[in-house]
């Protein structure tokens, strides 16, 4: 009841002037209503009311997006509100599910067979390979790949939520900065024209300097625990084998269609219901649903038996995030419109003393990329910060960095700021491994990633 007196309430207090498109200038604070919304029922549903939230969270993330659907039907008619979802699915959502998905059925097809006793070694090593593979494969493609031989070396032991929390920090989000090909906001860079080893030049030092900090600190914590668990010694090498060779063909035509949809440019363009469809991006999308499916139908079944392969996970993402890039749409609408927004106040930040500032570009990007979606953040603060590419690379190349870092670091602060937060968490559940809430997991996040970040800063910026 409450929700569609909401839906009443944003159209009386709406501005008949939005009537003419999604204007972020036109549009007022409440109109995050619906996102705030979805991110309160993201943090306190699953704690407060869990059964309803794991059968129902999908009707409830659609909910959330008619907070946004509703107004707009009424506000500018079926056509236009068509037009401005269709681009949505379109533009952000699909090519996003499409490169999600295909990047998790195909390393869900790779079996990595480890054997050896665990220890804190052990589990550091895996994480280590598994950062650095997330510049190369993707943060999804890493995470998904590491993440079963992490379970399996570790399947007795007592403690193992602390291992999923730092397979998120490094693997899913600190490891991706190293090329566009790992984080999304940093493909969109690549896509406006930065350099593609600009990323690896300019960003290896910070990224090797979190990275080696958190390794370290998670074999101090690893060993803690192990010892806590009696395992007072530990010996012998680890030995792996490996199964599904042809999958890693696969992800290797995944960086190929990822790129070349960067670097091809036919001047094709095809419209569907008053949306404008590159060739590149279709041919990129449709290589990846084709890899996605060879992978899945020629992947011999044991291995998705003992991968415990599901699309359980995959599902969940599809569902959740269809609700936040609905309800994100304005909010990243009135980001765009900067100082005559209603966020104006924050875009006001970004600048000290009429320069910009490297640290606030880092910290609010950052922040806003840990709980809006990272890959449109980063573009708006791009061209807040000029938009010129050549000089952001040089004379400017603080900001540039400090965008960059920020969109790709802070998405590990909440299970939404990256999409392999919430499949690393979905998979660990599936394994019987307790899994903290939203606000739960932001206490591990803020005591062992703020105190990083701000040495980072102090040091850097």
């Amino acid at each position: 009841m409450l929700y569609f007196a909401f839906l009443i309430f944003t159209l009386f207090i709406t501005s008949p002037l939005q009537a003419s498109g999604l204007e972020g200038a036109h549009l007022g604070v409440l109109w995050a209503l619906p996102f705030g919304g979805l991110l309160l029922s993201l943090a306190l549903m699953p704690l407060l009311l869990n059964h309803i939230w794991h059968h129902h969270y999908g009707k409830i993330a659609f909910g959330w997006s008619l907070g946004v659907i509703v107004p707009l039907l009424i506000l500018l008619g079926w056509g236009e509100t068509l037009t401005l979802i269709l681009e949505v699915i379109f533009h952000e959502y699909l090519p996003f599910i499409i490169l999600v998905g295909a990047l998790y059925i195909i390393s869900g097809g790779i079996l990595v067979d480890i054997r050896g006793q665990v220890s804190a070694s052990a589990n550091t090593f895996l994480l280590g390979i598994g950062t650095i593979l997330a510049g190369w494969i993707g943060t999804t493609g890493a995470s998904m790949l590491m993440i079963r031989p992490l379970l399996k070396l570790n399947k007795d032991r007592q403690n193992k939520t602390h291992l999923m929390i730092f397979l998120i920090f490094l693997v899913a989000n600190i490891g991706g900065s190293l090329t566009p090909l790992g984080d999304p906001p940093l493909f969109l860079g690549f896509l406006q024209g930065v350099d593609f080893f600009w990323t690896l030049k300019f960003l290896a030092p910070e990224t090797f300097f979190i990275s080696a900090a958190l390794l370290i600190l998670f074999y101090i914590y690893d060993q803690k625990l192990l010892y806590q668990e009696g395992v007072l010694k530990t010996s012998g090498k680890l030995s792996f084998q490996i199964e599904g060779w042809s999958n890693f063909m696969a992800l290797l035509g995944v960086i190929f269609f990822v790129l070349l949809s960067g670097i091809w440019d036919p001047q094709i363009t095809l419209k569907f219901s008053g949306v404008e469809l590159e060739f590149q991006n279709i041919s990129r999308d449709l290589g990846l649903l084709i890899l996605g499916l060879l992978s899945y139908f020629r992947t011999p079944h044991k291995i998705h038996h003992h991968n415990e392969f599901s699309w359980g996970p995959l599902q969940e993402i599809a569902k959740l995030f269809w609700g936040i890039f609905i309800t994100v749409m304005p909010v990243i609408a009135i980001l765009k419109a900067g100082q005559e927004g209603a966020f104006s106040p924050l875009i006001q930040m970004t600048e000290n003393g009429g320069a910009p500032s490297s640290t606030v570009y880092f910290w609010l990007t950052g922040w806003l990329s840990a709980f809006l979606d990272n890959a449109p953040t980063y573009l708006v603060f791009l061209n807040m910060a000029g938009g010129d590419v050549s000089f952001l690379m040089t004379e400017g190349h603080l900001i540039l960095e400090a965008l960059s870092l920020g969109a790709v670091f802070m998405g590990a602060m909440s299970y939404i700021g990256n999409a392999p937060n919430f499949m690393v968490k979905s998979i660990a559940e599936e394994n019987g491994i307790p899994m903290p809430t939203f606000f739960g997991y932001m206490k591990w996040s803020c005591g062992i990633l703020l105190p990083l970040f701000l040495i980072l800063t102090f040091f850097h910026f």
